[in-house]
């Protein structure tokens, strides 16, 4: 199976370099994910000289193919092919990956404006569309990861904005 692992338009660090530690592919491969692609953004870790000009790299790490790269102009396409995704958690990944149905594990990114990502992933882990979790227990999140008690998060519906702001501006 395949994970996909993001960062965003910036960096984490802490984040990428667990998902290059091996109790953190230990575990993926312990749970069938035999194969990962990892956009890393502009994080530094031990392989980011290798993608510093924009270039895909290969490799293969404690029985885990990886693909890794900086950016790319859409993650749609990987985030459609993956089994499972592991973001950070700002709201456009979030909702990406949320509307097509996949299984997330959403890491916040502390060193961001007012840790506001941290608010997001309880929020939508607590009404259990995601498993929200830390660096630090990342490991434990994929190992207790149960795909089956994750709610569906519901489809888009424009008019409820529309009706908000219709009552908004007092038209109705």
């Amino acid at each position: 199976m395949l994970a996909f692992i993001t960062v965003g338009s910036t960096k984490f660090d802490a984040l990428i370099e667990t998902i290059f530690s091996t109790p953190t592919l230990v575990s993926l491969c312990s749970r069938g994910y035999t194969n990962l692609i990892v956009q890393c953004g502009n994080s530094n870790f031990e392989f980011a000289s290798a993608i510093a000009n924009g270039r895909t790299q290969t490799l293969e790490k404690d029985g885990v193919k990886i693909e890794y790269w900086k950016f790319k102009p859409s993650l749609q396409e990987e985030y459609e092919k993956a089994d499972l995704v592991i973001s950070h958690a700002g709201s456009g990944s979030i909702l990406d990956v949320l509307r097509l149905g996949k299984p997330l594990i959403v890491i916040p990114n502390p060193t961001l404006l007012d840790n506001h990502q941290v608010e997001l992933a309880n929020a939508l882990g607590n009404l259990s569309h995601l498993k929200a979790a830390s660096v630090s227990d990342l490991v434990q999140a994929i190992e207790e990861l149960d795909i089956s008690k994750i709610i569906p998060f519901p489809p888009f519906d424009g008019s409820k904005f529309a009706r908000i702001v219709d009552e908004t501006m007092g038209f109705k």
